[in-house]
Parts: structure tokens; sequence; C-alpha cells
């Protein structure tokens, strides 16, 4: 799904829909600070722009530690 078909922020039932994990996986990424999110009031919610930063990061760093065909 093309970035921008998704909202600005996401909650975290979508969000985990889009990693395709499950949602309390996304509540226990979120407590230890590894998926960016903001907090209004008891609502979580996570930027569209920050997810797709912390994937590219992460593909970026599996690229880095893979040598694939070198």
């Amino acid at each position: 799904m093309p970035n921008t078909e998704l909202p600005l922020v996401l909650t975290p039932m979508e969000t985990a829909k889009i990693l395709r994990i499950g949602r309390g996986t996304v509540y226990e990424q979120i407590r230890l600070g590894l998926i960016p999110h903001i907090r209004i009031g008891k609502k979580i919610l996570i930027p569209r722009a920050a997810l797709m930063k912390m994937l590219e990061e992460a593909e970026n760093a599996v690229g880095q530690r893979c040598s694939c065909g070198t």
C-alpha cells in the first residue's frame, strides 16, 4: 500500500495490520519506545511519516548487515 493512501496518523490496530503483527505486539513495541507514537489524552497515534522512516531505517540496517551476493 503506497503511504499516500494511509492517513497522516494511524491507530495501533491499523499499524498492526500494516506490519502484519498482533495488536498486543504493537502496544508492547510502543511501550518499549520502538514504534514512534504520540499521545493525545488516552489516544495513541502513530504518525505515518515516523512509521515509514522507522521501516526504511530497519530496511537499511538489514541491507548493511547482509553482504548478499558479494
